[in-house]
């Protein structure tokens, strides 16, 4: 098939450190070129891919110092995209919403993963013009806000086989990797290796607008700590192969319903177990007492924190080879690919039924 793969220019595909949706979608580019097809990727010039790459800007935006807005850019992103939609099979967008209009006026087969939270007051009149667009989810739990919407299919991610090392010996802490963010609860996992009695590494990426809480909040309960919960900063790579595959357990105290979780599955891939709050997709990518345990409460965590022990390391990577390898992502992909191309044209405006069963989905909506 000849398949276009359009990516945020946010960060670079793949990015350098930080970075989930290029990620995924540099892994899942990657596997379709593998397979034989025919693909086309557009993203910043400083990607790396064995596919076609058409890039709207030299370098990604947020590395850029001479960029101040990141919409014209993506503007031109779009322009680029439908110039001639016709030359694509199907073109997969991961993107948000920004060519949900251009669709209806460039009729092509498309498909747009949704990689973030769907927070129904800012999306709802949106989804209920553009009801008729084919969706995907990346968990089942991320399109309760929206379940009438056009699904065509729930993909988890998935991470190439090879990646990252497993390790059967794990060391002693315990590892918090992800955005310094109130959301991400690092308060909690701080609280947790305390009441556990071992190390916190922490690793994560701090965001100009989040540096305010890492300040205020997250610095005094490190300050405090005595030196046992330890602040490491950004990494990647091969550093964070070791930080992960090294950890006892990843800690994922999250107070909010993450849509997938990435960071869950780079930890069982290396054959760590994950502590993880039950939110969001959490009760779907972990599998209670054979990858982690799910909890609600520091105590839960902590007891379970007592009882990784009890798993076997090589029953975490098992789960990651059955369910989230890079190849069955894009093959689940492909099938998606195979059913928009070959349906009907879409009837461009919705009609009133669909508007109408949406608008009964919306939560609080009279």
């Amino acid at each position: 098939m000849r398949i276009a793969q359009v990516a945020p220019l946010y960060e670079s595909v793949p990015p350098r450190l930080y970075g989930g949706t290029e990620r995924v979608v540099s892994y899942l580019t990657e596997e379709l070129v593998r397979f034989g097809h025919e693909v086309t990727l557009f993203a910043s010039g400083d990607s790396r891919t064995a596919a076609k790459l058409v890039a709207p800007c030299p370098r990604a935006l947020w590395h850029d110092e001479s960029c101040r807005e990141t919409l014209p850019h993506h503007v031109r992103l779009m322009e680029l995209v439908f110039r001639d939609a016709s030359r694509f099979d199907v073109i997969h967008f991961h993107c948000d919403y920004l060519h949900f209009p251009l669709l209806r006026r460039s009729p092509c087969s498309s498909v747009t993963t949704l990689h973030g939270l769907l927070h129904a007051p800012d999306l709802r009149h949106l989804f209920e013009e553009y009801a008729e667009v084919p969706l995907v989810s990346i968990s089942d739990a991320q399109r309760q806000p929206f379940p009438r919407m056009n699904w065509q299919a729930t993909v988890h991610h998935g991470l190439p086989r090879d990646l990252h090392t497993f390790r059967e010996q794990p060391g002693r802490y315990l590892a918090f990797l992800g955005r310094m963010s109130p959301e991400k609860r690092l308060d909690r996992a701080i609280e947790i290796a305390r009441r556990a009695g071992l190390s916190l590494k922490v690793a994560a990426k701090i965001y100009p607008e989040e540096r305010d809480y890492f300040t205020r909040v997250v610095q005094p309960l490190l300050d405090k700590s005595r030196g046992w919960a330890e602040f490491i900063g950004e990494v990647g790579g091969a550093d964070k192969d070791r930080f992960l595959g090294e950890a006892l357990a990843l800690l994922f105290p999250i107070d909010w319903p993450e849509p997938f979780g990435l960071v869950m599955i780079e930890a069982m891939a290396c054959g760590t177990p994950v502590v993880a709050w039950r939110n969001g997709s959490v009760p779907e990518v972990i599998e209670d007492g054979v990858t982690g345990f799910v909890v609600d409460s520091v105590e839960e965590a902590v007891r379970a924190v007592e009882r990784v022990g009890e798993l076997r390391r090589r029953d975490c990577r098992a789960v990651f080879e059955q369910r989230y390898d890079a190849g069955r992502m894009a093959r689940a992909y492909v099938d998606v690919y195979r059913r928009v191309a070959h349906s009907e044209p879409w009837q461009w405006a919705p009609s009133a039924a669909m508007c109408d069963s949406l608008r009964g989905a919306v939560p609080g909506r009279r």
